[in-house]
């Protein structure tokens, strides 16, 4: 998300402003050059996302303007894309502040979070991981690291085993088993929630073998209750199978 970009943007304003005074020009120092960043100042302070995308394109893509401002006005503008759903435009103004600045961290992170919302999961995890190595106390690019890389981890393992449970169908003697290998989604959730638990297991165990104990007893605690309200009356398998689901990928970000 954008919001450890919020200082960064409102910094314009910060920097602008005192130029307003001045007839609302900006000199470049290098070329003498004025600049008018006063539209573009106004359309922040005004939050109106239109209003940004049209007065802050002059100051984008003046390559004579102070680059920070220019910096500043490109990710105010990505901004409203985003909010606008405009995600390649978007994207296209996160590229122009990295060209200008590649080290700014939360602009990698913010177009990978763009690049996730398009399903480009190659480029979103390239971002993320190039965020966190910039600043490795970026929680939220870690976390958007990690999330994904268990995303792509488990798409690539479903692939092999695409609509087959945990278990061997052949030998399944349960009735909810036989349900569950009766149904490709179900199956899939079935596999899911190993796959998952079993890594909730081993990451719990690292450090307090009691504690992977203890969460492999709250999968048999699952699997028990599941086997016993299977035809009952008001019990819905496939929403106790994503609950637990859900409830095994929150735990797996804790660790």
């Amino acid at each position: 998300m954008r919001l450890p970009l919020l200082a960064l943007m409102a910094g314009i304003v910060i920097n602008i402003t005192p130029l307003l005074r001045d007839a609302a020009v900006a000199t470049s120092e290098s070329t003498g050059e004025q600049i008018d960043s006063a539209p573009c100042t106004a359309a922040l302070m005004a939050g109106d996302d239109d209003k940004i995308i049209a007065a802050c394109e002059a100051l984008i893509g003046n390559d004579k303007a102070p680059k920070a401002d220019r910096i500043k006005a490109a990710i105010a503008r990505a901004a409203a894309y985003d909010r606008k759903g405009e995600i390649d435009r978007a994207i296209g103004d996160d590229d122009i502040v990295l060209r200008l600045d590649p080290t700014l961290a939360d602009v990698l992170n913010a177009r990978g979070e763009l690049f996730r919302k398009k399903g480009d999961r190659v480029h979103a995890l390239a971002d993320f991981g190039a965020a966190f190595r910039l600043d490795p106390n970026n929680a939220t690019a870690k976390a958007n690291y990690k999330a994904l890389s268990l995303e792509i981890e488990r798409i690539g393992a479903m692939m092999a085993v695409n609509n087959k449970p945990s278990f061997n169908c052949a030998t399944a003697r349960r009735p909810v088993e036989k349900a569950i290998c009766a149904n490709p989604e179900l199956a899939n959730l079935d596999r899911e929630i190993n796959a998952v638990n079993t890594k909730v297991v081993r990451q719990a165990g690292a450090n307090d073998p009691r504690a992977g104990r203890a969460m492999q007893r709250e999968q048999d605690e699952f699997l028990a209750r599941r086997n016993s309200a299977f035809g009952q009356a008001g019990y819905d398998l496939r929403q106790a199978m994503r609950d637990r689901l859900d409830h095994l990928m929150a735990l797996v970000s804790r660790f």
